[in-house]
C-alpha cells in the first residue's frame, strides 16, 4: 500500500469501487457491472444517487417502475449473460425495499448474482422513527432489510462507512462463485451514505476478476467413473451447471463417445440444441414422454450442474428404486443430495476429467438407439399438437409451435410461471446454445416481462427476445412495457389469454376440487355484468407498444411476423383454451386432504398415496 487516501463519502466510495471491478467475457476485458437499475426514494436519492450521477458516463442507471420488477429486469439481464456480468438494484427504505424480496428469492432459489443496495433507517436513531421505518419493541436495530436475510447469500448492513473496505469484495466473491452464487444484499443507512473517510487509494484499483473453475476430488472423480463404466443404462440429466459453465459442447462430445443418452432440466434447457445427436428431451414434471421413460430405465443417473428440484425428479418418483445417483455439481450441498455419489467441482472441469477417466470406455449404441427413437416419438407427438387448425381458439401447444417457427437461433426466448412452463418446456425447440430463459426455479410470476426487458438489454442488437406469459401474469406485472419503450430496448411480448390461471385450475380439479377462484369466472363476482375482458393490445399500446390482437392462428402467423419489423417493444395478444395441454408428465407429490366428503377428493388422495409409495426414500 502507498498510503495514499482519497475523502469521499461513503456512497461515492462504494460506487468508485463497483465502477472499478472488471471481468473477461468472450476475450474481452468488461465492466463486471453493467448498470443499476434504480427506484429513488428517501434512503438512497440524497447520497447514492448523487454518486451515481456522477458517474453515469460509466455505470448506467436504469429508472424501474417497481421494485420488484427492475430487480427481476437484473436477472434476465445476468442470465442472459450466462452470471457472468451482474447488475445491481437500489431502492429507499421500507416498502421499496420489501417490494426487491420476492426478486431476491427468484435469485437465491435459481443460484443468480445480483446486488441489492437498499436505503436503511438511521444508525444514530437520533430522527426516529422516520418515515416507512418499522418498528421492533425488543430490537431497535431491527429494520425491513434485516427480512433479506433468508434470501440471500450475503448479507450485510453499513454502519461505519469504513466497512465497505470488507464488505464489498466478500459480497462480489460470493456472487461469482459458482458454489455459493447468488444475490448479495447491502443495506445502507441514510446517516453512513453521507459520512466522510479517508479510503485508501487502493480500494479504488482496477481489478480483473475471473469466475473459479474448482476441479474435483480425484477419489471421487475415480468412483464416478467406475459407477458409470458399470452401468448398463447411464442417463446424463443435464442441469443450469452445464450451461453456466460453458459445458455444453463438452459434454456433447463425452455423451455422444460413450452413447448416453442426456435429457434436461428446465434450467438446463438450452445447453444442447433440440436436434443434437445425443439430446432426448425434458425430464420430470413438464417434461418429455422419452426423457421420462429414459429415467424410468436408467440404472445410473449422473446429474450434472442440476440442484434435483422435484420437477426434475419428479417428487423422486421418475427414477428406478435401484438406480444409483452420481451428482456433479460445484456447489457441495446440491451435489450430495439423496445420499448421491457426489463429485464436488465445475461442470467443465469434471466432464472433461470424466472424460479422460472413461476414456475407451462406451455402450454399444442401443441405449442412444432406445432414446432417439423415443424422441422421434415425441417430436411426431409435437408436430401434431402443434398444427395449426382451424378450431375457435387454440392451444397453447400451437401458439407456442408457432412462435418458435417465427424465431429464429439468433433469437431468445423468456417465460415464467403458470401454464407456459409446461408448454416451452415442452414444446420449445432450441435452435441455438443459450437462447431459452424459464425461471421455473422459483416459479415466480411477474418475471417474464421484467426479465424480458433486461434480456432484451443483455442481446440488444442480436436478435428478438421473445416473452410468452399468460393473462394472469400480464396483469400481476406488466409496467416494465413502459420501461422498454421508454428505454430503448425492444421486446416482442405473447399474451395467452385462458381467462385467469389456468394451470393452478388444472391442478385443483385434478386433485379432486371444483374449480375455484382460479378462472375468472369462478371467482367471486359482484359486477351485474361479470369479469370485465381486458383489451391487452389497447393497454400495451397505452404503455407506447406496438400492438395487435388475433383473431385466430392465422392472424398469429401474420402477427408474429410483422412484430419483427417494429421498431420497439410489441404485444400481441390472442385468447387461448384453458383445458388442452401437452401430455408427457412425470408425477407430483402435493398436499391432498386426508379427510374429505367429496368422493373425487378421496379419489385423488388414494391416487396420491399410489404416487409416494413410488417415491426413491420412504413413503
Amino acid at each position: 500500500m502507498n498510503g495514499t487516501t482519497r475523502r469521499l463519502t461513503m456512497a461515492q466510495a462504494l460506487v468508485e469501487h463497483l465502477i472499478n471491478q472488471w471481468t473477461v467475457v468472450d476475450g474481452e476485458e468488461v465492466p463486471l457491472f453493467a448498470g443499476v437499475f434504480g427506484i429513488f426514494g428517501h434512503g438512497n436519492v440524497t447520497c447514492l444517487s448523487e454518486a451515481l450521477e456522477g458517474v453515469k458516463d460509466r455505470l448506467p442507471t436504469w429508472r424501474g417502475q417497481n421494485e420488484q420488477s427492475m430487480a427481476l429486469a437484473a436477472l434476465g439481464y445476468s442470465k442472459a449473460k450466462l452470471r457472468r456480468r451482474l447488475m445491481i438494484a437500489t431502492s429507499s427504505i421500507g416498502p421499496g425495499a420489501l417490494n426487491m424480496m420476492t426478486a431476491a428469492g427468484t435469485a437465491h432459489a435459481n443460484r443468480l448474482p445480483l446486488l441489492f443496495l437498499a436505503g436503511d433507517s438511521f444508525t444514530n436513531r437520533l430522527p426516529d422513527p422516520v418515515l416507512q421505518q418499522v418498528e421492533h419493541y425488543d430490537g431497535p436495530t431491527t429494520t425491513v432489510n434485516d427480512a433479506f436475510r433468508a434470501v440471500t447469500r450475503y448479507w450485510d448492513r453499513i454502519t461505519h462507512p469504513a466497512q465497505i473496505i470488507q464488505s464489498l469484495p466478500q459480497a462480489i466473491g460470493t456472487m461469482l462463485d459458482p458454489a455459493d452464487c447468488g444475490p448479495a444484499f447491502i443495506a445502507l443507512p441514510q446517516d453512513t451514505q453521507e459520512i466522510a473517510f479517508d479510503y485508501p487509494e487502493e480500494f479504488f484499483a482496477r481489478r480483473l476478476w475471473s469466475i473459479p473453475r474448482p476441479r474435483p476430488d480425484r477419489d471421487a472423480l475415480a468412483g464416478a467413473a467406475e459407477m458409470l463404466k458399470g452401468a448398463e443404462r447411464p442417463l446424463v440429466i443435464s442441469g443450469g451447471g452445464v450451461r453456466y459453465s460453458g459445458a455444453g459442447s463438452a459434454l456433447r462430445e463425452f455423451a455422444l463417445e460413450r452413447k448416453i443418452p442426456v435429457v434436461e432440466t428446465v434450467a438446463g434447457k438450452g445447453a444442447l440444441v433440440h436436434e443434437d445427436p445425443v439430446h432426448c428431451g425434458p425430464v420430470g414434471i413438464i417434461g418429455s414422454y422419452s426423457a421420462n421413460a429414459l429415467a424410468e430405465r436408467a440404472d445410473l443417473i449422473l446429474a450434472i450442474g442440476t440442484r434435483l428440484q422435484d420437477f426434475t425428479t419428479g417428487s423422486w418418483t421418475a427414477f428406478a428404486k435401484d438406480a444409483r445417483i452420481v451428482c456433479v455439481n460445484a456447489a457441495r450441498w446440491d451435489a450430495s443430495k439423496h445420499m448421491a455419489h457426489a463429485v464436488v467441482g465445475d461442470a467443465l472441469e469434471c466432464v472433461r476429467e470424466l472424460g479422460e477417466a472413461t476414456s475407451g470406455w462406451s455402450l454399444d449404441g442401443s441405449w442412444l438407439e432406445e432414446g432417439k427413437r423415443r424422441f422421434g416419438e415425441w417430436n411426431a407427438l409435437l408436430d401434431d399438437r402443434q398444427a395449426p387448425t382451424n378450431a375457435p381458439v387454440p392451444t397453447y401447444a400451437q401458439v407456442v409451435g408457432m412462435v418458435n417457427r417465427a424465431a429464429d437461433g439468433a433469437d431468445h426466448m423468456v417465460a415464467a410461471a403458470g401454464g407456459i412452463p409446461g408448454e416451452v418446456q415442452k414444446g420449445w425447440r432450441v435452435k441455438a446454445p443459450d437462447t431459452y430463459d424459464l425461471e421455473f426455479g422459483f416459479s415466480c410470476m411477474g418475471y417474464e416481462i421484467a426479465a424480458g426487458w433486461g434480456n432484451a438489454m443483455a442481446n440488444k442488437g442480436k436478435g428478438e427476445t421473445w416473452v410468452l406469459l399468460g393473462d394472469g401474469a400480464y396483469l400481476m406485472m406488466n409496467s416494465d412495457i413502459y420501461s422498454s419503450v421508454l428505454t430503448g430496448h425492444k421486446m416482442i411480448v405473447v399474451v395467452c389469454d385462458n381467462g385467469g390461471f389456468a394451470v393452478i385450475n388444472r391442478l385443483q380439479e385434478f386433485k379432486g376440487t371444483l374449480g375455484f377462484n382460479n378462472l375468472l369466472k369462478d371467482c367471486l363476482i359482484e359486477n351485474p355484468d361479470g369479469f370485465p375482458h381486458v383489451d391487452w393490445a389497447a393497454h400495451a399500446a397505452s404503455m407506447g407498444a406496438e400492438s395487435r390482437h388475433c383473431e385466430s392462428l392465422a392472424d398469429l402467423r401474420a402477427a408474429l411476423e410483422w412484430a419483427r419489423t417494429t421498431d420497439r417493444s410489441t404485444v400481441i395478444s390472442i385468447a387461448t383454451h384453458a383445458f388442452d395441454w401437452t401430455p408427457g408428465d412425470a408425477d407430483w407429490d402435493v398436499g391432498v386432504p386426508e379427510v374429505s366428503e367429496r368422493g373425487s377428493v378421496k379419489e385423488a388422495r388414494a391416487h396420491q398415496e399410489s404416487i409416494r409409495a413410488k417415491r426413491r426414500i420412504g413413503v
